[in-house]
C-alpha cells in the first residue's frame, strides 16, 4: 500500500526508510480555545460566489496529504522511541490540533516544510500543563483519549461547540474494560482521562456502531500495553471498515505486531513502536471533488494518482462517479462515508433518483450531514432531496445544469458540505458558499485549487 512505501528521505538521505499555543492552569481546569484561529490562517471571507465555467475543467491538481493517515502517523511517531520523518503530510486544522496536543505532552515536532513533520519521541507521553483543545478534530479527540491512558496523570480533552456534540461514550466503555479511568459526563467531550502511565492487556469488545475511530483508537494504544490485547466488535458489521485497515497498516509500519484473528477481531502484542520514515499518500476524500468536477463539466483533471492506487476507502466513490449521469439507483455509503456529500451533490444532476443507504453515522460527523445535504439541496430547488429514516434520496434532474438558481449555501461549519456544494456551483449559476474558510479543517488550499482549473470564485461581501 502507498502509505508504507517510501522513497529516499529528502530530509535525511543517509537514513534507510521503512519499506512499506495566561495564567497558570491546571490540567483539570475548563478548557479555553486558543485564540490563534484555524491551524492554517486564511483571510476571513464571509462568503464566496462561484461562477459556472463555460468550458470543461482541465488541468492538474496536487492533492493535500491524507488527513486520516497523517493523524495516525503523528500519534504513532509520538509513541515511538526515536525520530520519524513524515513526508507528503497534510497541514490543516485537524492535523495542527493533533501536533499541538502532542507537543503539550512532551513530544518534539518540527515542521521543516509545508508537507512534512519530524517527530521525536521517547515512547512516553507527559502530563500536559493544560487541557488539550482539539477543535472539531474527531480523530484527534478519539485517538488521544485512548493514548492518554499512557500518561502518568490526568488529561482533559476538549473541543469546540461542534465537537462537544460528537459521542465518545462507546470508546470510554471500551477503555474501562482495559482498566482505564476515563469519564465524559455528557457522553461527548470534554473527556477526563486519569492515566497511570500503563495500560493493562486483556480482552475488549467495542461498540463501533457510531464510529470506526473507536476501534482505531484502542488498537493504536494497545501497542503500548503491558500485555497482549484482544480487540473484537460488538455486533456483526463495521461501517468504514477501511479506516481500521488503514490503522493496522500504519501500526505495522511503525513496528507493531497486530494480527487479525477473525473478520471483526484483532490481537495486538505489546511490542511498542519504532521510529520510521513514512510517505503519506494524497487524500482520497479530496480526490472525490475533482473526479466529480471532471464528470460534471466533461473535463479531465489529473490528480497524480489513479483511483485504484489509493489505500483509503473513499476512493471507492470513483466507481459511482465514473457512471455519471447514470449512477446506481442505490448506493451504500457505509464504506466511503466522507464521499457521500460529493456523490449526493453529483446525484442532483443524475438522470434518475439515487438512494443513499448505510449512512446513519453521517448524523454524528462534523454536523448531521444527512440533514445538511438534504437542506442545502432543497435550498437550491425545493424537492431535490428528502430523508427516509437514515437514508437520503436525491431526485436527479439533468435540467438543473445551466440554470440560474440563486441560493446561499449554509455550510454547517462542515468542510465537506462547503467543498461538495461548490461542485453544484460548477453547473448552476447564482450559488454562494457561506463560511468558506471551514475547508481549512482538511483542505486549506481547496478554493485555490478550483481557481487553478479556471473556476471564477469571488468574495461575496453581501453575506
Amino acid at each position: 500500500m502507498y502509505v508504507i512505501i517510501t522513497g529516499p528521505d529528502q530530509l535525511n538521505p543517509a537514513r534507510t526508510p521503512t519499506p512499506i499555543s495566561l495564567r497558570p492552569q491546571s490540567a483539570l481546569d475548563p478548557v479555553t480555545p486558543p485564540e490563534q484561529g484555524r491551524g492554517f490562517q486564511m483571510a476571513a471571507v464571509p462568503a464566496l460566489r462561484i461562477t459556472p465555467p463555460t468550458q470543461p475543467l482541465r488541468g492538474t491538481v496536487s492533492l493535500p496529504g491524507s488527513k486520516s493517515i497523517t493523524n495516525r502517523a503523528l500519534l504513532l511517531a509520538a509513541l515511538a522511541d526515536g525520530t520519524s520523518h513524515l513526508t507528503g503530510a497534510l497541514k490543516s486544522d485537524d492535523t495542527g490540533h493533533m501536533a499541538t496536543a502532542l507537543r503539550q505532552m512532551g513530544v518534539n515536532i518540527d515542521e521543516p516544510t509545508a508537507t512534512s513533520f519530524v517527530v521525536t519521541g521517547n515512547g512516553t507521553l507527559a502530563i500536559p500543563p493544560a487541557p488539550l483543545f482539539l477543535g472539531n478534530a474527531g480523530t484527534a479527540v478519539r485517538f488521544l483519549t485512548a493514548a492518554a491512558a499512557c500518561v502518568p496523570g490526568p488529561v482533559v480533552l476538549d473541543g469546540d461547540q461542534h465537537m462537544r456534540k460528537r459521542p465518545v461514550a462507546p470508546l470510554l466503555k471500551a477503555l474501562s474494560a482495559l482498566g482505564v479511568d476515563a469519564s465524559a459526563p455528557t457522553g461527548c467531550p470534554p473527556v477526563t482521562v486519569r492515566g497511570t502511565g500503563h495500560l493493562a492487556g486483556g480482552q475488549v469488545a467495542i461498540d463501533a456502531g457510531l464510529s470506526s475511530q473507536y476501534v482505531s483508537a484502542v488498537l493504536m494504544v494497545a501497542g503500548k500495553a503491558d500485555a497482549p490485547v484482544a480487540v473484537s466488535l460488538q455486533g456483526t458489521g463495521l461501517d468504514a471498515r477501511g479506516y481500521v485497515d488503514l490503522t493496522v497498516t500504519a501500526m505495522r509500519a511503525f513496528g507493531a505486531s497486530v494480527e487479525q484473528d477473525g473478520p471483526m477481531s484483532w490481537r495486538v502484542q505489546p511490542s511498542g513502536y519504532k521510529a520510521t520514515d513514512l510517505r503519506i499518500e494524497p487524500d482520497a476524500s479530496a480526490a472525490t471533488y475533482f473526479w466529480a468536477a471532471a464528470a460534471l463539466t466533461g473535463g479531465d483533471i489529473d490528480i497524480g494518482l489513479a483511483p485504484t492506487a489509493f489505500s483509503q476507502p473513499d476512493a471507492k466513490a470513483f466507481a459511482e462517479i465514473s457512471k455519471f449521469p447514470h449512477m446506481s439507483p442505490e448506493i451504500n455509503g457505509s464504506q466511503m462515508q466522507d464521499a457521500v456529500p460529493t456523490l449526493a451533490v453529483l446525484a442532483a444532476f443524475n438522470t434518475t433518483p439515487v438512494r443513499f443507504t448505510g449512512i446513519r453515522n453521517l448524523r454524528v460527523k462534523e454536523c448531521d450531514r444527512i440533514a445538511a445535504v438534504r437542506t442545502e439541496l432543497n435550498r437550491i430547488r425545493p424537492g431535490l432531496a428528502r430523508e427516509d429514516g437514515d437514508d437520503l434520496i436525491v431526485t436527479g434532474d439533468p435540467a438543473l445544469a445551466g440554470q440560474t438558481l440563486p441560493a446561499r449555501i449554509e455550510t454547517w461549519a462542515d468542510h465537506r458540505i462547503a467543498m461538495s456544494f461548490a461542485l453544484a456551483g460548477l453547473r448552476i449559476g447564482g450559488l454562494t458558499i457561506l463560511d468558506p474558510d471551514c475547508v481549512g479543517k482538511t483542505y486549506p488550499g481547496y478554493w485555490d485549487a478550483l481557481r487553478s482549473l479556471g473556476v471564477t470564485i469571488t468574495p461575496d461581501t453581501a453575506a
